[in-house]
């Protein structure tokens, strides 16, 4: 099944900017984009996590593919596309004999040449596996065809780049197989019905766009350790294989059946019913469910966990407990949604669950506020979609009131309850605990110590769910005198020792989305208005008004640019979620108010069309026009517009 058929035609726009994304349940991945450019530092066609979903190298970068008909070697076609520095310079153009692209379980190119010659290139990752099969079905048209596969291998840490020629890579190669070695990675390849020709090569300056308009490193070298070479006269094919380990030469289309297999299991809980945008986005969402290889405890261990983003995030606590009502409770998965809260209760220290493990150690970072109060909320979703009432029992409501009572005592980062009002504060100017937790060169632009509307609504939440409501009418009594400022203006958004910080941000919405407000009604209906009015845009809500000194319109330039941006106007898509549960709640979901959200989410879902197919991006400019940013592919951002899409029957 192709969710995805793109009828390219030989243009280069507006397919360049447009990517694809095939995962396997490990957190490995391929990527690219429609016309096989690769135009970031993570594009690659095995990028291969070592220790599930961490550790991850990019092995193999692209194929090259040259064609020769009837012996012409003066006159030969090439289908890959690459972009090399001094100017951006594309070659070859093998994007002119691309007539169709294809995304399902496998991501499919079609090309014409020489108006008889079609080739079709269909990639396949394997279901938790790290192997790629590139099955190439040739039609020759009654034309003789050479077709050379020129692998070209990254074989380094996926956020780094390969520069020169220093890198030592050993090769073997016997009957069809070829082996790379360069330090503790390895890359084993081979293909079918072809013979291998030893000829490296370097080659030098390959430019990732992507990367250049971060202000990032953008130029690499590869290296083309040879050929595959197979000669064709009749319609046939050939099937290119590449691991980063030992294997015996599987078939394509038993490995293609096992992941179908395995994705259909998956998605066997989608009603029939189900238009096409909640299949798109209900098939999307298992891409950030994946295998986490868990410390030893009498021996080798996985669990689930959650990507929090493509191509470069791994697992982040406060991501995880955001996305799982919308990747896991909505999709009726269950089981895994109980191991990923299992798995993070067990890691509750000090009152706090993990923001992050490390991408190579594995061991958790303690430093959010706001995570813990989100697993909070989490764990009463569980309950109520599940009624699992031994494991909410035996393990997370523990962890819940461990939380509670470590912020009602004080934890980390000067976390704690002010026994003055009850309300929780946390942090300095120097920390960036919320999610608005943006930092370089030592400067967090959006610090927000002190106490934040939201950790408060959030600690009223989740007061409520844990039935210590004496303590929560104390709260929501002060909350209101801390917070409320007025009809027009709504909720302050941070109170601290300077006062009130009266900028215009989407928290305050969360005073009225949650279960649980501290506000009456009057005043959520207020805070759903000064949102709308000043902050909703197409793709989301802005993180700051318009006016604001520090706002700023495009997350654009280098690291210390993007990082001033993040949080100060840019647009965040998960945020619609929220907002839009808060609109159905003040209008009591009216049919009218269920129409209106339905044109609000429309934007989003469109967008799943036009950047990374199938996903929906982690944050936008503020200005029109309204430029996608970010990782491409965002666990919150899909499942929030997912999770609000079946709510209203999209």
């Amino acid at each position: 099944m192709h969710l995805y058929s793109i009828e390219t035609r030989g243009k280069w726009e507006p397919h360049i900017h447009q990517e694809w994304l095939l995962t396997n349940g490990l957190g490995s991945f391929a990527s690219g984009t429609v016309l096989a450019c690769n135009t970031r530092r993570y594009h690659s066609l095995l990028c291969a996590a070592l220790k599930p979903p961490a550790d991850r190298y990019c092995l193999l970068s692209r194929i090259g593919e040259v064609v020769t008909l009837d012996g012409q070697a003066d006159q030969p076609f090439e289908l890959s596309v690459n972009q090399f520095a001094g100017g951006g310079q594309v070659h070859p153009k093998g994007y002119e004999h691309l007539r169709r692209f294809d995304l399902g379980e496998t991501a499919k190119w079609t090309y014409q040449i020489d108006d008889q010659v079609e080739i079709e290139k269909e990639l396949l990752l394997c279901w938790r596996r790290n192997l790629i099969g590139v099955r190439y079905r040739i039609r020759p048209g009654g034309r003789h065809v050479r077709l050379e596969l020129l692998p070209f291998v990254a074989m380094r840490d996926y956020h780094a780049l390969r520069h020169g020629t220093d890198a030592q890579f050993q090769v073997g190669s016997w009957n069809r197989h070829v082996t790379i070695t360069h330090d503790k990675l390895h890359l084993q390849m081979t293909c079918d019905r072809a013979t291998w020709e030893d000829k490296p090569y370097w080659w030098y300056g390959h430019l990732y766009p992507i990367e250049a308009s971060r202000g990032l490193d953008s130029q690499e070298d590869l290296w083309n350790p040879g050929r595959f070479v197979c000669e064709i006269d009749q319609e046939s094919a050939l099937t290119f294989w590449a691991a980063s380990e030992p294997f015996d030469t599987p078939d394509f289309d038993q490995q293609l059946a096992a992941r179908t297999s395995a994705r259909q299991a998956i998605l066997k809980p989608m009603p029939t019913t189900t238009s096409p945008a909640i299949a798109r986005l209900w098939s999307s969402a298992d891409a950030y469910i994946v295998d986490k290889t868990l410390p030893p405890s009498g021996g080798h261990r996985t669990g689930k966990t959650v990507i929090a983003g493509y191509p470069w995030f791994l697992d982040w606590g406060r991501d995880t407990m955001i996305s799982l009502p919308g990747l896991l409770l909505s999709t009726g998965r269950h089981t895994d949604a109980r191991d990923v809260l299992v798995s993070f209760a067990q890691h509750v220290s000090e009152g706090m669950i993990p923001n992050r493990f490390d991408d190579y150690t594995g061991e958790p970072s303690y430093n959010t506020v706001d995570a813990s109060l989100w697993f909070i909320h989490t764990v009463y979703a569980y309950l109520q979609a599940t009624n699992d009432r031994q494991t909410f029992s035996d393990t997370l409501l523990p962890a819940c009131n461990a939380i509670a009572d470590g912020y009602a005592k004080g934890t980390r980062y000067g976390i704690r309850m002010d026994s003055a009002d009850g309300l929780i504060t946390q942090g300095d100017p120097s920390t960036q605990l919320t999610w608005m937790d943006a930092k370089c060169e030592g400067i967090a632009f959006t610090p927000r110590d002190g106490k934040p509307v939201e950790i408060n609504a959030l600690w009223y939440h989740a007061l409520m769910l844990l039935r210590r409501k004496d303590l929560a009418a104390r709260v929501k009594e002060s909350f209101r005198k801390a917070f409320w400022i007025s009809p027009f203006r709504g909720l302050a958004d941070v109170l601290n020792s300077n006062g009130r910080d009266t900028a215009i941000r989407p928290n305050q919405i969360f005073a009225v989305s949650l279960p649980h407000s501290p506000l009456d009604l009057d005043e959520q209906q207020a805070v759903v208005a000064v949102v709308q009015r000043e902050l909703l845009t197409p793709y989301g809500l802005r993180t700051l008004a318009r006016g604001n000194p520090h706002y700023r319109p495009r997350m654009e330039g280098g690291p210390y640019q993007r990082d001033e941006a993040y949080h100060n106007g840019t647009v965040w898509p998960w945020l619609i979620g929220p907002f839009l549960e808060a609109y159905l709640k003040v209008n009591r979901n009216s049919e009218a108010a269920r129409a209106q959200c339905r044109q609000w989410l429309a934007p989003l879902i469109e967008h799943m069309n036009h950047n990374c197919l199938g996903h929906i991006a982690e944050v936008f400019d503020a200005d029109e026009p309204q430029r996608p940013a970010g990782c491409c592919a965002q666990a919150w951002s899909d499942s929030e517009v997912l999770r609000l899409a079946l709510i209203l029957e999209i």
